[in-house]
């Protein structure tokens, strides 16, 4: 953790960097920058139509990119009860959240974060990561510093420190409006 002043400096610096998460190590960057994210697309060789995760230290940190206002009671209310955790919910978007990060949608996949690590890294840097599994698109996902570094070490700006929180299966994706889920946690 002791270089936690690092990897947020690198962020601030449009940098890509890898964090541990709750299950893998993520790649991530500044949102709101278009270069980092495509720095980050070009890392990962990812098409920007499939749009990105934003992983949070809490609600308040996503809701200048999630339009909840078309939610029901209920649907808040499950949303809430899986956070913080590994539960990533598709949302609306508000108006003007860049297609950089929505890809084909209009909707947006966040997640409120129970990991230690990138909680005190999103409330240091001030605002959610995107986040996207530490590896090459085909490849298996980093679950340790060494994995990533092995994979994709001299593109990334820096390697937050730090273990997985140990679950073996990456966060569930749900959506918000139906409860579908797109991906098994």
């Amino acid at each position: 953790m002791e270089n936690l002043n690092q990897v947020v400096a690198a962020l601030q610096q449009q940098g890509v960097i890898a964090y541990p998460t709750e299950a893998v190590f993520g790649v991530g960057c500044d949102p709101d920058s278009e270069t980092a994210v495509n720095r980050l697309l070009a890392l990962k060789q990812r098409p920007v139509e499939k749009g990105l995760i934003l992983i949070a230290a809490n609600y308040e940190q996503l809701a200048p990119y999630v339009d909840d206002s078309g939610l029901s009671e209920e649907q808040r209310a499950r949303i809430f009860a899986s956070w913080p955790g590994p539960v990533t919910w598709v949302m609306p978007t508000k108006p003007g959240v860049p297609r950089f990060l929505t890809g084909q949608f209009d909707t947006i996949a966040v997640r409120v974060t129970d990991h230690p690590l990138v909680q005190q890294l999103c409330l240091a840097f001030g605002k959610p990561l995107t986040s996207t599994s530490a590896n090459l698109t085909g490849q298996e996902p980093g679950r340790t510093v060494a994995d990533v570094e092995a994979q994709l070490g001299s593109q990334l700006s820096a390697i937050l420190e730090g273990e997985t929180g140990g679950r073996d299966n990456p966060s569930e994706i749900r959506d918000a409006i139906t409860g579908n889920v797109f991906r098994q946690g």
